[in-house]
């Protein structure tokens, strides 16, 4: 189909919903949905926290870089990504170079509320939650702002309306346009 977007990736901190908003959005348009974190699950054969406790966090960014790699080669995608993959700039640039980027945000407070309970990731910097959130959004804000082609407060949204919002001011048609 002339125009359509071949690769959309969805970044943004964890509990911002991109999870949810990329399986919406890939069912929407028809797209083949991949979840990095889940592909890094599978293929370490070992959940994060797991990878992260036994070979440290930069073992963990490793895979992630292999994985995106390959990735951001797909066509008809929407690429969830983890929260810290655009810390480096190897990741940034593949990002930047193949995909349509919409950026997932939401208030600190709303964010913490939403991951309060999540086991799946560790501590990035071994401190709570109330301390860790707002030191990590300040550090990967300008990264997240600068690929962004669309940015969505998702702490004022629905996954529903954030996938209509996405279609809209992309441009993007479902599988039967």
């Amino acid at each position: 189909m002339p125009g359509k977007i071949a690769r959309i990736a969805l970044i943004g901190y964890r509990g911002s919903g991109k999870s949810t908003i990329a399986k919406i959005l890939a069912g929407r348009l028809g797209f083949k949905l991949f979840e990095l974190d889940r592909l890094i699950d599978e293929r370490a054969g070992e959940k994060i926290p797991e990878i992260v406790a036994k070979f440290g966090w930069e073992k963990f960014r490793q895979l992630e870089t292999e994985l995106l790699a390959e990735l951001v080669s797909r066509e008809n995608a929407v690429l969830d990504l983890g929260g810290g993959v655009v810390e480096k700039e190897e990741n940034r640039k593949l990002i930047r170079d193949h995909c349509r980027v919409v950026w997932l945000k939401a208030r600190a407070q709303v964010l913490m509320d939403r991951i309060k309970d999540s086991s799946h990731r560790p501590s990035l910097t071994g401190k709570s939650l109330v301390d860790e959130v707002p030191e990590v959004l300040t550090r990967r804000e300008p990264f997240y702002q600068a690929l962004s082609h669309l940015t969505l407060d998702t702490g004022k949204m629905s996954p529903e309306q954030a996938v209509e919002e996405i279609i809209q001011r992309l441009g993007l048609s479902g599988p039967s346009s």
